[in-house]
């Protein structure tokens, strides 16, 4: 007989094996699992040895391709009007103080460079922008909730008050003008200094958004190691006291706050790790740290000990930002830097949920 026959009696012609064994050697759905595949510990011994351990499946995405959008924002564009705008908005809170203390090189010293900071960062921003006619229409509105509006209102009113405040030191023509300028600068600086924070913070750039919290605090202690910089390579001995020690201080906290910005973000963090951004956050760690040791070491007895600290927050303050943007872009690229922490918030927020 070729085949198998149904009788009365039941099957004749049966090959052997044609039957599969009920719990035995089965994998999900009823299959046989794929040789190699391991199953669990006791099969065969009890009650659920029918059940086959499945390793976890490997992320991978649609053709490799990225999950969102890489931003178009180009380099040094963004991260030099990330810089320039930090360093304009701290040094304004610096040179109102050294003016009320009566360090008169000092305050003329920052309202200069502050006038010419933010000038230089609308400068990157229009030009990155592609045409200066973007940057009125981002002034047609205001809404509250949106960085960018919030910010080009700040900038509008903050560059005025900077160039009068520089001019009116420089050629002491209306001086009681430059003196409101000063302390009106001065009033919008930290919010100068900080919301290129929340700007790049609110968006879907992974190392960008999952370090929302520590993020403003990074830029902050980063313009303000900046501004004290300049302040102690272009003022006297006498004026730069205190300014030594917020630099100090300041370039610290800028350490600090962006290694804990990086840990937290966990597998995140690994963008800061990508090649390119690796190079600008080591430079810049190299940078802060070379100022802040000189600055204290040798700082209070040497001119040239000054500047050359003050140069080194002033790099080290710069390259923090390209490396925060570098990181930034990495992590768009690679889709891994979206899905995986998705999948794990997912996992945390529901156990027993299986894939």
């Amino acid at each position: 007989m070729s085949g198998s026959d149904v009788t009365k009696d039941g099957m004749r012609g049966v090959r052997p094996g044609r039957d599969a064994t009920v719990g035995a050697n089965v994998g999900p759905g009823g299959a046989a699992p794929p040789p190699g595949r391991p199953r669990e510990a006791g099969a065969g011994k009890g009650k659920g040895a029918e059940q086959v351990m499945v390793p976890p499946a490997q992320f991978r995405s649609y053709y490799g391709m990225p999950v969102i959008n890489k931003p178009v924002w180009q380099s040094p564009d963004i991260p030099g009007y990330l810089f320039t705008g930090g360093l304009a908005g701290a040094g304004a809170v610096v040179a109102a103080a050294a003016q009320v203390t009566g360090r008169r090189s000092l305050a003329r010293s920052l309202k200069v460079t502050d006038a010419a900071a933010i000038g230089v960062s609308l400068y990157f921003l229009v030009h990155d922008l592609g045409r200066r006619t973007r940057f009125f229409n981002m002034l047609r509105t205001f809404k509250v909730t949106s960085p960018m509006s919030v910010g080009s209102w700040l900038l509008a009113a903050y560059s005025p008050a900077a160039a009068a405040a520089a001019l009116s030191e420089v050629t002491g023509i209306l001086a009681p003008v430059g003196t409101v300028a000063t302390f009106g600068a001065a009033a919008l600086g930290p919010a100068v200094a900080s919301y290129t924070a929340a700007l790049i913070a609110d968006t879907a750039v992974p190392a960008w958004h999952d370090g929302y919290r520590e993020m403003p605090f990074v830029f902050v202690a980063s313009a303000a190691s900046a501004a004290a910089g300049v302040g102690m390579a272009a003022a006297p001995a006498a004026e730069t006291g205190p300014l030594r020690r917020l630099g100090i201080v300041a370039g610290v906290l800028e350490l600090a706050l962006d290694k804990a910005m990086e840990m937290r973000m966990g597998m995140v963090g690994g963008a800061f790790r990508e090649p390119k951004a690796r190079r600008f956050t080591q430079m810049a760690e190299m940078a802060t740290g070379a100022g802040v040791a000189v600055a204290a070491l040798l700082g209070r007895r040497s001119r040239l000990a000054r500047v050359v600290a003050g140069a080194c927050l002033v790099a080290g303050s710069a390259l923090t930002r390209f490396g925060i943007f570098e990181a930034g872009m990495a992590s768009a690229e690679d889709p891994r830097y979206t899905i995986v922490p998705q999948r794990q918030r997912l996992a945390a927020s529901n156990p027993r949920r299986v894939g």
